[in-house]
């Protein structure tokens, strides 16, 4: 178990963290538009061979009509085809930053937008989630993987496809030397004042010719270097706040891992006939996501609004604090569910049968999983508006790109702390926390252990807050005019 859970860390992580490569490509070299198009070419050719390598070990299977192991070729192109996926991963961050980019947030109107937008975006992607894991394993269980595998690749070549006709709607083409989006009519005027020029996609070639050519030394100095010491103190305060969201990302790496663990040995049974599978019960993540957006958004933000007078309702501080409490109960309540679960096997004599059933529903599974959509809702999408407002505007990518990065590095730091505790564990000929033998397993001290973690990057977070506040008071007071 612990090794199967170090494995799946290791992949979301190199995925959570390639948005990080995505936005240094960006920002630097290509551009949004451009890395989002290449990205997703890279993504439908991961899902394309995915797709070859699971229909083929099908066939092969059928063929021979015993459960055959794969050629060592058609296992290299699968896990190729899977690493290749990860590497995609890129675009997460700058087609995200793409969309937040077409809105002005100089203006009062567009900047409130500009906050729903990052949560109608996670809307969107839950939506997506939850229909992959309520369609995806019935059709992979019932009619054929490669189909299963197929369908996503078929639905990134739309999207794709989509990205391209809408070319010439886009308000802006954002790369290294763009500044804050204006609108249309703002254009010439930001031309004129501004080196860093924010350009509309399709008059994007030309008008980077004409932008090299016209830029004065005086410009240059007035868009850029002004104040370049500012936002590189800014930039550098990030670093220990964003680490201090770690802890958070650690306890996020669970759900795929020890989470789906825990709902194999329980009652998944709807009815007299009809049973859940495991991993479909992550899908009530997904559907709180997108049940909670539309309240956070339409509900909460306003009324909030009227109290704080901020246009995003609260401080994307305050909302990353609320997100990560929420995690830490959410642990709280994983380990006593998992300590009754416990409780029950012993009861019942399972404690030495592996792969029995405990008479407990999945049910009492089901609150630990919407606690945790309910804290990424804060916590993740505050942190993504968070450091996209703080980086310096050519680093936007970048900026957002840090939440994903914290997510991926959790990913990483929960598989070494799963192989540390199991090592530890597991000596003396006594059961590890990860035991193959769920029954014998200790998930829940494990969850306490999360739970405390999670307390402590709390507290960090916390004094890092006042700290940085303070910092920035006092930035903004030393600025040049």
């Amino acid at each position: 178990m612990a090794i199967a859970a170090g494995n799946v860390n290791l992949w979301t992580g190199l995925g959570s963290l390639m948005p990080v490569f995505g936005a240094i490509v960006a920002d630097s070299f290509l551009g949004l538009y451009q890395t989002n198009i290449i990205s997703s070419i890279l993504y439908i050719l991961g899902l394309g061979f995915s797709t070859l390598a699971v229909a083929l070990i099908s066939n092969n299977q059928e063929t021979s009509r015993i459960a055959a192991v794969p050629s060592t070729e058609l296992q290299v192109l699968f896990f190729a085809s899977l690493y290749l996926v990860a590497l995609a991963q890129g675009y997460q961050s700058t087609i995200q930053v793409f969309g937040a980019d077409q809105f002005d947030r100089q203006h009062q109107e567009e900047s409130k937008a500009n906050t729903s937008f990052f949560n109608w975006w996670l809307f969107g992607l839950s939506l997506g989630v939850a229909l992959a894991y309520l369609i995806l394993p019935y059709i992979q269980e019932n009619i054929g993987w490669g189909i299963g595998f197929g369908i996503p690749c078929l639905a990134m070549v739309i999207g794709l496809v989509l990205l391209l006709l809408g070319h010439r709607t886009y308000r802006f083409a954002i790369r290294r030397d763009d500044t804050c989006p204006c609108s249309h009519e703002d254009d010439q005027e930001a031309s004129q004042n501004n080196p860093q020029q924010i350009i509309p996609t399709h008059e994007f070639p030309n008008k980077v010719l004409h932008a090299k050519k016209d830029d004065t030394k005086e410009n240059i100095i007035s868009g850029s270097s002004r104040r370049k010491h500012t936002e590189v103190k800014k930039t550098l305060k990030l670093l220990p706040i964003w680490s201090s969201c770690l802890m958070y990302a650690i306890a996020w790496a669970q759900v795929p891992t020890f989470f789906t663990k825990q709902a194999t040995g329980v009652d998944k049974s709807i009815g007299q006939s009809f049973n859940i599978p495991s991993a479909s019960l992550r899908v009530f993540i997904p559907l709180t996501t997108m049940c909670c957006t539309p309240i956070y958004d339409r509900v909460f933000v306003p009324l909030a609004r009227i109290v704080t007078e901020n246009p995003s309702g609260i401080t994307e501080f305050q909302r990353i604090k609320i997100g990560m409490t929420i995690s830490v109960l959410d642990m709280v309540i994983a380990a006593l569910v998992e300590k009754k679960r416990l409780g029950i096997a012993q009861e019942y004599g399972l404690i030495d049968i592996p792969n029995s059933t405990v008479p407990m529903s999945f049910w009492l599974l089901v609150p630990q999983n919407m606690l945790c959509s309910i804290a990424y809702v804060f916590t993740v999408v505050g942190m993504q508006k968070f450091f996209y407002d703080q980086v310096p505007t050519e680093l936007r990518s970048i900026g957002l790109s840090l939440s994903f990065g914290a997510l991926g590095v959790g990913n990483f730091l929960s598989s070494l702390l799963i192989f540390v505790i199991d090592e530890i564990t597991s000596q003396n000929g006594r059961d590890s926390w990860f035991s193959n033998n769920l029954n014998r397993a200790h998930l829940d001290y494990f969850y306490w252990l999360l739970a405390g973690l999670g307390f402590l990057g709390l507290v960090a977070f916390a004094f890092l807050e006042k700290s940085f506040s303070k910092e920035n008071i006092s930035l903004e007071r030393t600025a040049p005019a």
